[in-house]
């Protein structure tokens, strides 16, 4: 179909396709969580915790791969890029379902985790290159509530097709989302970036980028609060399957569980599209920041009394993946607003660093994870107050003086 025949995406559908790109990153995370235990006993694996690391791989790749897609995407146009990067992941799922050695596993995983960079970058730069301020934070708020339904679909998503066939076909799923979002970018997707506004691909076009948003001191600012607060929700994914087995014992009901705590983040990515105009996207970051510090001082402070409960721990968790609806949409909206001139460059440097970061702290949090939820709270409590920090003296005025 040529671009002519294409009719532009309405509001409506151009929220969904954005939220399609961002799902499929959690789609491929989440699906995952019910087979972690099989692929420990299928690959006689040493350790449980090392079957984290089909998660931990594809987040590095992807986070890795968001520096090139970003200068691409400038350059050659965001539809191109998104198409490219759709291939690979499907193609890298295709190699997970049939492979037998964990190494290769987690060298496709990689790979998949490469291909997932472009829709992570290209969703953010769509929605900067359509909209700005408060109305792109409106419109990543309703993309996020659309794609925080993959969180609480996804584990039960997969343990339905284990109950059916073998955890191989859970990478099947994968190959045909990436088939579905693929098709839907070639029949209905028009470029966003105008010939005249691309940038060239020189060495010094691309670094004359990356320096602008490396010394843009509010995106630099929420770019390393958004970081933080990703390596706390990722800790609570690595570690989701075996807190809810090992320390809760409630193997059987985890997918349900796991679905009622990751609910509230679409809850929050709703109510936050409604509040983001009334009472601004730095206000909302900040007043989630400290109320994700509060609710896990009180969560450890019944851990470390011997009164963790499963209800306990489904209220208090359910409050931080809330406050991190909010948190996600805001910061990132935040690190991106003064830098639409290069926002694909911009988006693959925000992207790269939030989700490596994320990456690097979720398996360090599972690794340390002792049968008790005492490194989680801990890890939160820890990360919520650095990103605190760091936006209150990103949002503190720069010194000047006299001469």
């Amino acid at each position: 179909m040529n671009r002519a025949d294409r009719s532009p995406m309405g509001f409506t559908e151009f929220v969904g396709f954005i939220a399609a790109c961002m799902a499929l990153n959690a789609l491929a995370i989440d699906v995952m969580l019910p087979a972690l235990p099989m692929l420990h006993v299928d690959f006689s694996l040493t350790d449980p915790n090392q079957a984290q690391a089909v998660i931990g791989v594809y987040l590095l790749g992807m986070g890795a791969s968001q520096l090139a897609y970003g200068p691409l995407s400038d350059r050659f146009g965001r539809r191109p890029v998104l198409i490219g990067g759709l291939i690979v992941f499907a193609l890298a799922g295709m190699l997970s379902s049939l492979t037998d050695s964990f190494a290769t596993l987690l060298a496709a995983r990689l790979l998949q985790g490469i291909g997932a960079g472009a829709p992570r970058v290209i969703a953010v730069s769509l929605a900067r290159d359509k909209y700005s301020g408060a109305q792109m934070g409106k419109v990543m708020s309703l993309a996020m509530m659309v794609f925080m339904a993959v969180p609480i679909l996804a584990p039960s998503m997969g343990q339905l097709i284990l109950l059916v066939v073998p955890w191989r076909w859970v990478f099947g799923a994968l190959v045909i989302a990436g088939a579905a979002v693929l098709t839907w970018t070639l029949l209905r997707l028009q470029e966003s970036l105008p010939a005249e506004s691309r940038r060239a691909i020189s060495p010094a076009a691309i670094f004359g980028a990356y320096r602008i948003t490396l010394t843009t001191r509010t995106s630099v600012g929420y770019m390393l609060a958004l970081g933080l607060v990703v390596g706390g929700h990722m800790g609570f994914i690595t570690s989701a399957q075996q807190i809810f087995v090992d320390v809760f014992d409630a193997g059987r009901s985890f997918t349900i569980l796991f679905a009622a705590v990751a609910v509230s983040m679409a809850v929050a990515a709703f109510t936050n599209s409604r509040l983001v105009h009334r009472f601004g996207m730095r206000r909302l970051s900040l007043t989630g920041l400290a109320t994700l510090i509060g609710l896990n001082v009180i969560h450890m402070g019944l851990t470390l009394s011997g009164h963790e409960t499963l209800l306990a721990f489904m209220l208090l968790q359910g409050g931080s993946v809330f406050v991190f609806g909010f948190l996600a949409s805001n910061l990132n909206t935040l690190a991106m607003e003064p830098l639409g001139h290069v926002a694909g460059t911009a988006s693959s440097m925000i992207g790269f660093f939030s989700t490596v970061t994320g990456a690097l702290i979720g398996l360090l949090v599972g690794h340390f994870f002792n049968g008790s939820v005492s490194p989680l709270v801990g890890a939160y409590i820890i990360l919520g107050s650095l990103a605190l920090v760091t936006v209150y003296y990103t949002e503190r005025p720069v010194p000047t003086f006299a001469a």
